[in-house]
């Protein structure tokens, strides 16, 4: 196993056409439609940094900012900006694109945390996360204050609701 990968290393898009079977009633995306494509995307750019098999081990808070309508083309973009000894931390976004209109608009954001597996299914060391480039640097920083920014205002909540 190398030592380092790169955040480039990870990136992995998908697209989704929406279908009727993953909309409602109103012909817009199922959300659990919606974080089934954000867990997939995660797990490949975790393996893709890894090169071991990886499980969801966590997903934080969920923003559902804009709806995806039937029709329209869901991305999914993913890559690792975090890792632990045995855990990849992974920024997921979605977007909607009208593909008759050529617009798109962000729908969804999360961050997913992966534990990698050897092939015993016992969790194994992860290369550490390298950033060679400016853009690299800049989208690993912006996704790591993101997360706290947003771990941070959940907490908030929590103590505001008195739980």
């Amino acid at each position: 196993m190398s030592d380092t990968a790169t955040l480039m290393d990870s990136y992995t898009e998908m697209t989704e056409l929406l279908l009727p079977n993953d909309t409602n009633n109103l012909g817009r995306a199922l959300g659990g439609a919606v974080l089934h494509w954000m867990d997939i995307c995660g797990a490949i750019a975790a393996m893709r940094f890894s090169n071991h098999q990886c499980v969801t081990a966590s997903m934080d808070h969920v923003d559902f900012i804009s709806p995806i309508d039937l029709g329209e083309v869901a991305i999914v973009e993913a890559f690792v900006f975090d890792t632990g000894r045995t855990s990849i931390d992974v920024k997921v976004d979605v977007r909607a694109e009208d593909p008759r209109k050529g617009e798109e608009r962000e729908t969804t954001t999360s961050f997913f945390t992966f534990v990698a597996l050897d092939d015993d299914g016992t969790p194994t060391e992860v290369p550490d996360l390298d950033c060679p480039s400016q853009n690299q640097q800049a989208l690993r920083d912006a996704a790591r204050e993101q997360r706290r920014e947003q771990l941070t205002a959940v907490a908030e909540k929590i103590e505001a609701s008195g739980e």
